[in-house]
């Protein structure tokens, strides 16, 4: 078959290579990389329903005739490519929401599409548990000590920042999918007692973790609460001034997951008046007509350029969940990641 793999400045094609190489002998596999600096104007509204996305959709019709396979990360696949070749029988997008993909339009030409769901699930929980530590350590502000131009003169400074161990303490999970369970995993090697909230979970958890099945209980118990969730409508807010409210007092936020999960003035205000301890948050608002960041005001924040998933190996996991999809494909197997079954079924 031939295959288009396409790269970005996030997810250059040399991570579909390493994975697709040992196809090469078998398949016809070509690796393209879009012009990042080119400007994604929509022309259809499907075309506005894309987001988070990089290249245009002129740019990867160009490269599609003959195509029968296309994988993606960022590049956006509408009608226009999805047409540009008569042959393509095949779509693979390299994460976790194809929210740069035209599912219904793909679905209606009877093409599969797969994903690579729970790809960055270890990068993202390690970053979780690292944000645990650097809150319940105080590291941020420990840095700005030295930043500030301060000397460790002796032993004695790091009395002054005075920090806890995770061990004792009780860690609440909203949301207990792919990286809330590797979070769990991670917080009760530590020590930690693990309190999940997830009103969608079907199945039941280990012995060593704790349901809950009323957010405000966890909220209350909490010594962490980290967030977890998929985003939707319905949770727009769901960590909003009532919320903080109901936390223990001097207890630290934590999100790596969805930055509409949290509504920012109220956390600014709970850490503010003392209430919270401290937050940190890899995904958040941006600032319009500002420098810094309102929540970087406060000594005990972690701010982070959503770069939980932003490991080498997320990428190249990616990609090989891509190739064995690919391998299952072309052998008549069963997807194991399809988005649309609809249009197998056609």
């Amino acid at each position: 078959m031939r295959i288009l793999a396409v790269g970005d400045s996030y997810m250059p094609p040399e991570y579909f290579r390493r994975a697709l190489e040992p196809l090469e002998t078998t398949h016809d596999v070509a690796y393209v990389q879009v012009d990042d600096t080119r400007r994604f104007v929509p022309a259809t509204p499907a075309e506005a329903r894309l987001r988070e996305l990089q290249g245009t959709p002129d740019e990867l019709a160009a490269w599609m005739p003959g195509v029968e396979v296309l994988f993606v990360h960022g590049a956006p696949v509408t009608e226009r490519v999805l047409d540009a070749s008569e042959q393509l029988r095949l779509v693979g997008c390299a994460r976790g929401e194809p929210v740069n993909i035209d599912v219904e339009a793909a679905t209606a030409r009877g093409v599969p599409l797969v994903n690579t769901p729970g790809k960055n699930a270890e990068a993202v929980a390690d970053l979780t548990l690292a944000f645990v530590v650097m809150l319940a350590r105080g590291l941020r502000e420990a840095q700005q000590f030295l930043l500030d131009g301060h000397q460790l003169k002796d032993n004695w400074e790091g009395a002054r920042f005075m920090g806890s161990d995770l061990r004792g303490h009780t860690l609440g999970l909203v949301g207990y999918g792919q990286v809330g369970q590797r979070v769990a995993r991670r917080a009760v090697a530590f020590g930690m007692t693990v309190v999940v909230y997830d009103p969608f979970l079907d199945e039941a958890v280990p012995d060593d973790v704790e349901r809950i099945h009323v957010l405000d209980e966890l909220l209350a118990r909490a010594d962490v609460v980290s967030l977890h969730a998929r985003a939707t409508p319905e949770n727009a807010d769901l960590i909003d001034a009532r919320a903080l409210a109901a936390m223990k007092p001097g207890a630290f936020l934590v999100n790596t997951a969805r930055e509409t999960l949290v509504d920012e003035a109220a956390l600014d205000d709970a850490l503010a008046s003392g209430h919270l301890a401290g937050a940190a948050l890899d995904v958040f608002h941006p600032m319009e007509h500002a420098e810094r960041h309102r929540l970087l005001r406060h000594a005990n924040v972690v701010l982070t350029p959503h770069v939980g998933g932003a490991t080498h190996e997320t990428l190249f996991q990616g990609a090989e969940m891509l190739a064995g999809e690919l391998r299952r494909f072309a052998a008549g197997e069963p997807l194991l990641y399809l988005v649309n079954p609809e249009a197998v079924a056609a």
